[in-house]
């Protein structure tokens, strides 16, 4: 099962649970002051890996970089 984020409208708390994805847009209440007014958030990630890129980036963008390491050109 995922793990989806939500936020508390009542306390501005960001609070983690994991669910069923049918269950991700049901209310539930807030895990840490139990308030019924929340939302869930778009969850974004990065990954790297040895200074390369894992998703998102299936070739070099520059020349600088030539696929090995994109530390020193920013990509």
């Amino acid at each position: 099962m995922p793990i989806y984020e939500y936020v508390c409208q009542e306390c501005e708390k960001v609070f983690e649970t994991i669910r069923p994805m049918s269950q991700s847009d049901e209310p539930i209440p807030c895990a840490l002051c139990g308030g019924k007014h929340t939302r869930r958030k778009l969850s974004v990630f990065f990954a790297e890996s040895g200074g390369k890129s894992v998703a998102g980036m299936s070739e070099p963008s520059c020349d600088s970089c030539g696929g090995r390491d994109c530390s020193n050109c920013g990509h």
